[in-house]
């Protein structure tokens, strides 16, 4: 049936989604090496309006350990400043008057276990998220049998979703030792 598909194709998006948001919420945690994203949530008062950081500077990194934030407009400089030492990144901007340079410090051992769990929980949300899309189909291809879809329709139709839960439960985990072996590594 045509409703049987657009709901397991809803769901494989939803899935999807949960997957992209993960890597997302990922890319935030700090593995030990500088990268743009690290500061990409930050949003700068711009005259008078909250604009994201990416909008009035840019953020590159001239080596693993340093982030250097050149803002397009010398008075952003203090802005800026100020946004990341109130920020809780736990960084300590260095402004020379023309640049913003963040050093990263390596992470101790103590400190890679906590991000390992961070990642872990951020895994579990993952799984949350999309054991729910698996709940809230089945719940809609039930709803089709009870409007005439057949029993057999309905089995096959759930069986699709396990399946597909499985699969994106599965991809979650490659995601996550992914980056626990990221920010194990010295």
């Amino acid at each position: 049936m045509e409703e049987i598909q657009f709901f397991l194709d809803d769901a494989k998006d939803s899935m999807d989604k949960s997957i992209t948001h993960l890597q997302f919420e990922l890319n935030k945690v700090r593995a030990g090496r500088a990268a743009p994203s690290m500061v990409e949530g930050l949003s700068v008062d711009y005259y008078g309006s909250m604009t994201p950081l990416s909008q009035v500077a840019s953020v590159t990194t001239p080596d693993a350990r340093t982030l250097v934030i050149k803002p397009w407009e010398k008075p952003m400089l203090s802005v800026i400043e100020k946004t990341i030492k109130d920020s809780n990144l736990g960084f300590n901007p260095q402004n020379d008057g023309e640049i913003i340079r963040i050093n990263i410090p390596s992470l101790t051992e103590e400190r890679r276990r906590d991000l390992v769990k961070q990642t872990r929980t951020e895994g579990e949300n993952a799984r949350v998220r999309v054991r729910s899309i698996r709940k809230e189909t089945n719940e809609e291809l039930r709803k089709l049998q009870k409007d005439g879809a057949s029993e057999d329709e309905i089995k096959d139709a759930e069986a699709k979703v396990q399946k597909l839960t499985d699969s994106y439960i599965s991809k979650v985990d490659e995601v996550l030792s992914k980056k626990d072996a990221e920010i194990m590594t010295v």
